[in-house]
């Protein structure tokens, strides 16, 4: 899959950037705003329900070699020694002011950027700073960009302090707008889920999306604007995203994007930069995550609802008061404490992960956007697209490839 920073085809933009344009159902009687207190993450380091010796682990084998953890492919020194390394960057950032009680870019923005400019530049118009904004951020790295409004909503009532292992405040002041980048992760990587290998996928997303999130906040103070990066801290991303119209909501918890499917990290800048606002977009993908299934079935720990969207909350770590498909995160994450990585099981099998650079993944994408869905997910079905690679054929040193079915029979 070849990452390409445009936009290879749309489906269609709804209307208006309201709830109900985005795919959102919120019920204001039992809607709750989230604290990071509760994120699984924050949890297993905290609440006895997730925390253990494997989840220890998991953390802790980020920061020092391992040899090997166990005997198969994708989880040997070398595979490690890669997932570590594609993490470093984004973990200098996050282990540079631990003694503040910050880690910027996962329970507090990032914050290595130098002051705003005293003066504002000054535009046309909104929309003359919006192309502006959107050209400059593709330069800058980015795969995705939109925009949408701030709602407070979507912004966490507390932030997550490892240091006391409780809540602390989570100022973000006065911003209009979030930006909402994207970035694609590689798909080679992914192709080997589960396994360290696939893990480097994901640090890899997280190192350059911290490096353009910067760097793109960096432009907008110089303009003289305030702009506050994040990654995983301070908001939700996913309803953001999905309000900055670059992608709709999958049944495995993930935003399903025109250009890389769920392959993809997003990151979120707060500002006061005036901007238009993108539309959401409706391609098909509710339709055909209501019959397709597959992330279900391939799940490990069973962490993907089978059915229909609902209020249904599994634990704390689930948001109160939203219909949609929620993940059992507290399954999930006890899965990559088990394996001792991240997974990415449910991104490698998505029908939409594919690339869309071909004309012919194009084509299916419309196919599974149009009445013909179930011919279009037919098709996926006999494809060898979404079979595990094993890392054996990832490393070019290490002998004939092998190939390794959805079930992990080896071909």
């Amino acid at each position: 899959m070849t990452l390409n920073p445009i936009r290879t085809w749309r489906g269609r933009t709804a209307e208006s950037d309201s709830d109900s344009s985005a795919g959102f159902v919120v019920d204001e009687a039992t809607f709750e705003r989230f604290s990071q207190v509760d994120d699984v993450f924050s949890r297993s380091r905290w609440d006895d329900a997730v925390k253990d010796e494997k989840a220890e682990r998991f953390f802790a084998t980020y920061r020092r070699p391992l040899d090997t953890w166990k005997k198969a492919r994708g989880f040997g020194r070398r595979d490690y020694a890669l997932r570590n390394a594609a993490w470093h960057v984004a973990d200098i950032f996050a282990e540079a002011k631990e003694d503040q009680d910050r880690r910027d870019g996962f329970l507090d923005p990032l914050s290595i950027l130098r002051d705003a400019s005293d003066e504002k530049e000054e535009y046309a118009s909104t929309a003359e700073a919006t192309a502006d904004l959107k050209r400059v951020s593709l330069a800058l790295g980015a795969n995705l960009v939109g925009v949408t409004g701030y709602d407070e909503r979507w912004v966490y009532t507390d932030r997550y302090s490892a240091q006391n292992a409780g809540p602390k405040p989570n100022p973000i002041g006065d911003p209009k707008h979030v930006i909402v980048i994207g970035q694609a992760m590689d798909p080679g990587l992914i192709e080997t889920a589960p396994s360290a290998l696939s893990g480097a996928a994901v640090g890899l997303g997280y190192s350059q999306d911290a490096l353009v999130l910067l760097a793109i906040a960096q432009y907008i103070r110089n303009l003289g604007y305030e702009a506050v990066p994040t990654m995983n801290d301070t908001a939700l991303a996913i309803p953001y995203a999905i309000k900055a119209g670059l992608g709709e909501y999958g049944r495995h918890g993930l935003v399903i994007t025109p250009e890389y499917g769920p392959n993809v990290r997003f990151g979120k800048i707060f500002t006061d930069l005036p901007l238009d606002h993108d539309k959401p977009i409706r391609f098909g993908v509710e339709e055909m995550c209501n019959r397709c299934g597959i992330c279900v079935d391939a799940c490990p720990s069973n962490a993907i609802p089978g059915g229909r969207p609902s209020t249904e909350r599994y634990n704390r770590s689930n948001i109160a008061g939203v219909t949609k498909w929620s993940v059992d995160g507290e399954a999930c994450f006890g899965y990559w404490s088990k394996i001792n990585t991240d997974c990415s099981v449910c991104i490698r099998v998505c029908p939409y992960t594919r690339d869309y650079t071909k004309r012919s993944n194009r084509w299916w994408a419309r196919l599974a956007g149009s009445p013909l869905r179930g011919l279009a997910l037919w098709m996926d079905r006999r494809s060898k697209r979404g079979d595990r690679v094993s890392a054996k054929e990832w490393w070019p040193s290490q002998g004939t490839p092998v190939r390794i079915n959805a079930r992990g029979d080896q071909q």
